[in-house]
C-alpha cells in the first residue's frame, strides 16, 4: 500500500476507536495520528495486517496498556487466518449458552432506549429485522463449530460464560495463566455496564444472576425448540441441557414461512457490511 493509502486505513481504525462504529465522523480529523502510526513501522510492508497491529498497538500504549485486546466476536471465523498472520497473538473464545444468546439477539434492536447512546435508529431496524431464531441459532452453530477444530490449540482458549460468573476467580486466573499475565483481584471488580436486557449501571462487580436470566422469560417455547433443535449435540456438549418445550404448530410454521422473506431483508441490509458474500454466507451458515 503507499503511505497515503495507509494513512487513508490507519485514520478509518483511529476514528471507528474512537467514534463506535455505528456513528464514524470524519477520518481526516485522524490523519496526524495516522500518520504517526505509518511512520512508526519499520523494516515492514505496510500492509493491511501490518497496519492493524501497529493500530492495535499504537491505541493500547495510549492507554498506558502494553497488550492490545480487539473484543470483535465475529473474528472467530476467521481464527485461523489470525493464527496464522499474528504469530504472537492469543485467542479467547468465550461460549455461551445459546439460549440466553437468542434472547439478547432478538432484544438488541433495544438497546438505543437502554442507555446505548451512540446507537443509531437505523442499526436497531438493522438488528431488529435480522433476529429470526433459526438464523440466529445456526450462527451459534457456525461460530462454536469454528473453535471446536481449536481447542487443542496451545493460542487458543475456550471459556464458559456461565463459568466465569458463578466461579470468577478461577476462570480469571486461568485466563491470566494462559495470558502469562498476574491476576489481580480488581479484575474482578469491573464495571457491569448495560445489555440488551437490562440498563446501564454504576455498579460493579460479576452478576452471576445473568446465568438464569433466559428462564425468566423473553423467549416462547418455539423460539427454544428450534434453538435446541438446530444447535443440538454441539450445545449438549458444552454443558447447556436441554429442556422440554410444548410447541405451537402455528408459530413454527410462521418462524419457517417467514424466513425466506428474513434472508431476504437481512441481506439487503447487511450488503455493505460484506466483501464476499458467497464467502460470508459459508462461513456463518454453512
Amino acid at each position: 500500500m503507499s503511505f497515503e493509502e495507509s494513512v487513508k486505513l490507519a485514520a478509518r481504525l483511529l476514528c471507528i476507536n474512537h467514534d463506535s462504529y455505528w456513528t464514524q465522523g470524519d477520518p481526516a480529523r485522524f490523519s496526524e495520528e495516522a500518520k504517526a502510526i505509518i511512520r512508526s513501522i519499520q523494516d515492514r510492508s505496510t500492509t493491511p495486517v501490518v497496519i492493524f497491529e501497529q493500530f492495535l498497538m499504537y491505541v493500547a500504549l495510549k492507554n498506558g496498556k502494553p497488550i492490545p485486546c480487539d473484543q470483535t466476536p465475529c473474528y472467530i471465523l476467521y481464527i485461523a487466518d489470525i493464527l496464522k498472520l499474528y504469530p504472537d497473538s492469543r485467542v479467547i473464545n468465550m461460549i455461551r449458552d445459546p439460549r440466553p444468546v437468542l434472547l439478547s439477539q432478538k432484544n438488541k434492536w433495544k438497546r438505543r432506549w437502554m442507555g446505548y447512546k451512540n446507537f443509531p435508529l437505523k442499526e436497531s431496524i438493522r438488528t431488529k429485522i435480522n433476529y429470526h431464531p433459526i438464523t440466529i441459532s445456526m450462527l451459534w452453530k457456525a461460530s462454536v463449530q469454528a473453535v471446536s477444530r481449536f481447542v487443542d490449540h496451545p493460542r487458543v482458549l475456550v471459556v464458559r460464560f456461565e463459568d466465569i460468573l458463578t466461579d470468577s476467580e478461577t476462570e480469571v486466573r486461568r485466563i491470566c495463566d494462559f495470558l502469562g499475565v498476574d491476576f489481580y483481584k480488581e479484575m474482578l471488580d469491573i464495571p457491569q455496564g448495560g445489555s440488551s436486557l437490562k440498563k446501564f449501571t454504576a455498579n460493579k462487580g460479576i452478576d452471576s444472576s445473568r446465568v438464569e436470566a433466559w428462564r425468566q422469560g423473553g423467549l416462547n417455547p418455539t423460539e427454544i425448540y428450534l434453538c435446541q433443535k438446530i444447535t443440538g449435540t454441539i450445545m449438549e456438549k458444552y454443558g447447556y441441557e436441554p429442556v422440554s418445550t410444548k410447541v405451537n404448530p402455528l408459530t413454527l410454521l410462521w418462524y419457517l414461512f417467514s424466513l425466506p422473506l428474513k434472508l431476504v431483508m437481512s441481506f439487503i441490509l447487511n450488503l455493505k457490511r460484506m466483501k464476499s458474500i458467497p464467502e460470508a454466507i459459508r462461513r456463518r451458515l454453512l
